[in-house]
């Protein structure tokens, strides 16, 4: 289903054409450095003719890019430039000359770099501004952007220069490297977007290893070497470079958990991965990847890019189960139940986010696998209505059904109270709905997996509401997956206040 696979979440700025609405990068910002202002020695102090205004250096007006830098000189114009008697005969010496060689003094005596260390950082600063410097950026607005990320390029390259462990202006300059690819014109082969890729990874490599836990640094690195694996299709040396992104992405993560952005890059790069690997290695990764995309929906629940991209992954194994020829293992999910959660997530996604015509075309495409007019149904295993440490022989395995009101379970009507009455029927019929356990979705606080030993045996399933807690056990914990996931989509629908958007896509 090649239609439906959204395109990564990347901070960087790309457009994908299946994801209008893209994060941008996070961009760390250093605390400003400025370089302690260097005064000539007492006894050479001329006549107060230059003021402390004149010698301090001119105010950055460009605040969208932070980094460590050397401060920018005063205006020869505005040094005045008396002649001084020295030691040194009849020479005279303007006050930049004096300035500059005590700076110089100062450098050389406190640097604790040497000058065949400061020679290959020039060198390496120097190719890469060659790389920004040629690029022109498509239209006027990209060419009026590649010249605030070239005069922020040379900033960093002045910082390095100074300081070639400054690990945050390494950082910067990767992103400044990364934000100029997207900006290289479509028919640009000079230079090419993958040289400048490549060499914001090399950025990203040295500034992880100076800062080892600078997670943004592996984060941003990972989406560059995936910008650059999607340039080369389903080829080896693609396959190795979403292994590395994944790597990168996993290591993101480890050092800040807190991500879902970062989970549900991993998911999309893991992926793409499957896509390229021998089919034995296919499923392994496709269910990682699942959980990578269920771990950022339960980091934050309204994710509609994860929540679509759960959905599509679970449609694409739903497809290559059925063309094996469906599951041999009996604990695994039938293709019509992937199918299924499938179209619960793409329909949850539309709910969120209506407008959005890459969920709308997908939904058209999988709104006949749900189980219409529910969004889902299932077994669950209950205790009797209000009876919640009713005996583990009370609990009876029942079917239940979720919609944009309730989890409702289903008490199914005997033939010989069908046969009754109208007024007797209209009696049992009241006597049914009142012992079928209801939960309204309005009422519930939270939901979440549960182990108690007064549970009968399995995957628990406690919702807490304003009534109270209601207990539910699942058939496996991958079934309660879905349950968890379904209910907390569905109150998450109804929170944003799109409840008529689901119920739509159910009941029309």
């Amino acid at each position: 289903m090649s239609a439906m696979t959204e395109e990564s979440e990347l901070q960087n700025g790309f457009q994908a054409q299946s994801e209008p609405e893209l994060e941008s990068k996070v961009e760390s910002q250093p605390e400003q450095q400025s370089e302690p202002e260097t005064k000539p020695e007492e006894e050479l102090k001329p006549e107060p003719v230059v003021t402390d205004a004149d010698l301090k250096p001119e105010e950055d007006k460009e605040g969208s890019i932070q980094s460590n830098e050397v401060d920018k000189p005063a205006s020869t114009d505005q040094i005045a430039r008396p002649e001084l008697g020295n030691d040194e005969g009849n020479r005279t010496f303007t006050m930049r000359e004096l300035l500059s060689e005590l700076k110089s003094e100062e450098d050389d005596a406190g640097s604790p770099y040497s000058q065949e260390s400061t020679q290959q950082q020039t060198y390496q600063n120097n190719a890469a501004m060659e790389l920004i410097n040629s690029v022109t950026g498509a239209d006027e607005e990209g060419r009026s952007r590649q010249r605030i990320l070239i005069y922020a390029a040379r900033r960093y390259a002045t910082a390095l220069e100074r300081n070639p462990e400054d690990y945050d202006a390494l950082y910067n300059w990767a992103l400044v490297l990364q934000e100029s690819a997207d900006n290289v014109s479509p028919d640009s082969t000079s230079p090419s977007k993958d040289a400048l890729l490549e060499e914001a990874c090399k950025k990203y490599d040295e500034a992880t290893r100076l800062c080892p836990t600078l997670h943004d640094a592996f984060y941003n690195w990972a989406i560059a070497i995936s910008d650059r694996a999607k340039m080369r299709g389903r080829t080896k040396e693609a396959e190795e470079l979403w292994e590395q992104a994944t790597k990168n992405y996993e290591k993101a993560v480890q050092l800040n958990w807190n991500s879902p952005q970062a989970l549900n890059n991993w998911g999309l790069a893991l992926q793409e991965l499957s896509a390229i690997v021998p089919a034995r290695a296919k499923q392994k990764i496709v269910r990682t990847a699942i959980s990578k995309f269920r771990a950022a929906i339960q980091l934050q629940f309204d994710f509609h890019r994860a929540i679509y991209n759960l959905g599509t992954v679970l449609y694409g194994l739903a497809e290559d189960t059925l063309r094996t020829g469906g599951s041999t293992n009996l604990k695994e999910v039938s293709p019509n139940e992937l199918y299924s959660q499938s179209a619960i997530y793409i329909a949850a996604a539309h709910a969120l986010k209506p407008n959005y015509s890459v969920y709308s075309s997908a939904l058209r495409l999988v709104r006949s696998m749900l189980p219409l007019p529910h969004l889902k149904d299932g077994y669950l295993t209950a205790p009797p209505a209000g009876n919640t440490i009713a005996p583990h022989s009370d609990w009876k395995r029942t079917e239940f059904f979720l919609n944009h009101e309730a989890l409702q379970q289903v008490i199914r009507v005997e033939q010989k109270q069908i046969s009754r009455s109208l007024s007797g029927r209209t009696a049992d019929v009241a006597n049914i709905d009142k012992r079928a356990i209801r939960v309204d979705i309005p009422d519930i606080v939270s939901v979440s997996a549960c182990a108690d030993l007064t549970l009968p045996p399995g995957a628990g399933l406690c919702i807490d509401t304003t009534r109270g807690p209601v207990f539910l056990v699942a058939d496996s914990w991958e079934s309660l997956d879905g349950w968890l996931d379904a209910i907390r989509l569905v109150y998450t629908i109804y929170a944003r206040g799109k409840t008529d958007v689901l119920a739509g896509i159910i009941t029309a």
